[in-house]
Parts: C-alpha cells; structure tokens; sequence
C-alpha cells in the first residue's frame, strides 16, 4: 500500500470525507443505553489522486459469482510520541513506528489511535496528571508506516484544551490525513471518514467511552462547539445514530473506540451493551483500546469486536503492558469474513511481532481472555455455517 505522497493514490487507498446523515429518534430510543461516567484517566501512559468530494464513486467490482472485491484491514492500538518515540520521530519520522509498517502497508486500509495532541500550543488542564502532545511530523510518521486514519478520540485528545485540539485538526488537515472522533462542532466530531475501495465504501469512526468526570463537558463536541466524539451517557444515542447513518454510506462500517479499565484484561460492565448496540446501529466491526493492556476479541451476531488492543507505539512498556498486536480483519459485502491476530511485543517503543511458537504461545493467551472474560464473544460469526453460541456474557 504505497503512502508516498509522489506516488498516485491506487483505487484501494483514494478516499473522499462524507458527513453522517440523521437517523430517526424512534431508533435511537430503541438502541440506546447509558455508559459509565465514572472517572477513568489515571493518565497512566498511554499530489495524491483523491477524487473530489462531488465525484461519483464507480461501482464496486464483482467476482465471478457477483461478490465484491475484499477488503484487508490492519488495526493497532495507542500510539503516541513521546520518550524514545520522540527520539525516534525526530530522528525520521519515515521509520518512527518501524517494521511494523510493512503489516501495516500490506492491507488495504490501516487504523490506530493517535494518543496525543498534535500541538504546540494549548494549555494542560490542571487536574490531568499525565499529558501528552507532538509535534506536527507525527501525521508524517503514521503515514509512511501505512496507516489511512486515525482516531483521536481519547482522554489525551484534548490534553492541551480546545487551542490544541484545534491545532491537531489543523494540523492533520495540513498533512493531509484523516483523522476521526474529533472536529470543530458536534457534527464534525461524529462524521465517517469514508474510502471508496475496490470493495465497496468503507466508514471508519471514532468515538471515546474514557473521559475524566471533570472534564466531560469540556472535552465533548457540541453544536458549535469543539470537542470529541463520546459514548459517555446520553452521547452514547449519539454516537449510535452516526453509526447507523454511515451504514446507510457505506457497506462496512468500523468503530474505533476507546474503552476499558486500565490494567484490566476484561472490559466494563457495561461494554458489552455498548457494542451490542452498535453492531445493532450497523457496525461491522467494535475495536478499540485504553486499558494498556491486551483484552478478547471475537464475534458479536456477525459483527467483529475488539475490547483491548493494547498499546502498540508506547514509551511505559513491560510485563502485560507490553504485549501487543495487529489485527487483520477481512471484509467482503459489508460482511467479516476473516479475522486474525497477529501477537507482538514492544521493543524500543514500536512493536515487533512475533514469529514461530512464540507467536502460537501469545496468541493462546490471548485466545483465553475470551473465556476468562465472559462477555459473550464467539470465535467465528454466528451467522456463518460453523459458527458458535456465545458464552454467557458475565
């Protein structure tokens, strides 16, 4: 997947923004429940060829039997820039994230979440104990390692106020990369980037379920108002109907957010509802990260969920926090039709992934988070010919 800005975009990676359309209240009302608002930041650390936004996107190519072509996408969890990443980024932003760009560059779309403000300006706010902010080649860095989008949406977005914010999307739109969660107004903050693949329209979306309980009204995006996208109490409707207007784009739809409790290999309580709602709102796939450590993965109906991805580009690494990962998720017709995670471990900051029994032993540990969870994962779609009833979520 080439990312040199020389080299013309190929019909896989050429994108165009789209904003989300409203859905119905009635919708809304039946797929919405209340998240957490407890509070969850300890700050442990964490030209090419695009056509217009008017152009029409041709249509999607078909198989032999009439299928679309499919899509590959790579996921990474929490990048930031900070201690020997700064190094590293200041030293080439081209090589900052290292050999994990070529798995990175290999599937048709990639996605992290870029943990930090993208500033030099701002000012932290005083009750945050842990901030964290970049300069502007960290949109370089993330491009030449392969990654189409990031989300911004987490409790370190804003580390430096609505200046820094404001200087992020300034900044990326500078870069010229997409980022999500995060804009200028509500609407912005909620709207898909959206690409147009040889597969069909895919929208990547993204939200945070982390805020500090102080913070929450500062940091989320309102009418007018910039901020981040949020699934914090009633924003999680909110967050629900963008979901389901960009099922009505695109054919795959993937939400990134970012949840969990730091440390915790099991997501909240009350993740399980969240992702079921969204996956009921449209969305293919629920992933994301926060926890600092790696969580279960597998099927929700036919929809693919993700609750910890752990960090991936990350200064505090050891024992559990520095296991980590890529996740490889195939799509085809607005379905999952291939899933794999291809385990790692964080040397020097960026991750390196494992080959050999190393790699079969990590993944096994990984594959026992589902069990010792209990959130009601499956290891294959429930839809599908082979696929398995969920444990009990717990």
């Amino acid at each position: 997947m080439p990312n040199d800005a020389s080299t013309p975009a190929s019909p896989m990676r050429a994108s165009v923004r789209t904003g989300a359309a409203m859905a119905t209240l009635v919708f809304l009302a039946s797929c919405s429940s209340g998240g957490s608002g407890d509070p969850d930041d300890t700050g442990q650390a964490a030209g090419d060829d695009r056509p217009s936004p008017d152009a029409p996107s041709s249509p999607a190519p078909s198989g032999e039997d009439g299928e679309s072509a499919p899509i590959t996408v790579a996921i990474g969890g929490d990048v930031h820039f900070e201690g020997e990443l700064r190094q590293r980024l200041d030293a080439d932003p081209a090589t900052a994230l290292g050999e994990v760009s070529q798995t990175l560059s290999a599937a048709d779309l990639s996605i992290v979440n870029l943990e930090t403000a993208v500033t030099d300006g701002g000012t932290p706010p005083p009750s945050k104990g842990f901030v964290f902010r970049a300069p502007s080649t960290a949109f370089t860095a993330l491009e030449q390692a392969g990654v189409d989008v990031a989300s911004v949406a987490n409790n370190h977005g804003m580390d430096y106020g609505t200046e820094g914010l404001q200087d992020t999307l300034a900044n990326a739109e500078e870069a010229d990369f997409p980022i999500v969660g995060a804009g200028r107004d509500e609407q912005e903050a909620y709207e898909p980037h959206i690409f147009d693949t040889d597969g069909g329209k895919v929208a990547v979306i993204g939200a945070t379920d982390v805020l500090n309980t102080d913070l929450i009204p500062a940091w989320t995006a309102g009418p007018g108002k910039p901020g981040l996208a949020s699934s914090k109490n009633e924003m999680q409707s909110r967050l629900v109907e963008a979901v389901s207007s960009a099922a009505d784009e695109a054919e795959t739809v993937i939400t990134y957010l970012h949840w969990g409790r730091e440390g915790d290999h099991c997501p909240k309580p009350h993740a399980p509802g969240l992702a079921q709602a969204l996956a009921d709102a449209g969305s293919d796939a629920v992933v994301g990260g926060h926890a600092h450590v790696l969580s279960p993965g597998g099927y929700v109906g036919d929809s693919y969920v993700h609750y910890g991805l752990g960090n991936f580009a990350f200064y505090n690494y050891s024992g559990p926090t520095a296991e980590t990962g890529v996740l490889n998720l195939t799509f085809q017709d607005g379905e999952v039709v291939g899933d794999e995670w291809k385990p790692g471990r964080i040397r020097g900051g960026v991750p390196v992934l494992y080959e050999g029994a190393a790699a079969e032993d990590a993944g096994a540990t990984w594959e026992s988070y589902r069990t010792e969870c209990t959130v009601g994962l499956s290891p294959t779609p429930q839809g599908q010919d082979g696929g398995e009833e969920p444990a009990e979520a717990g």
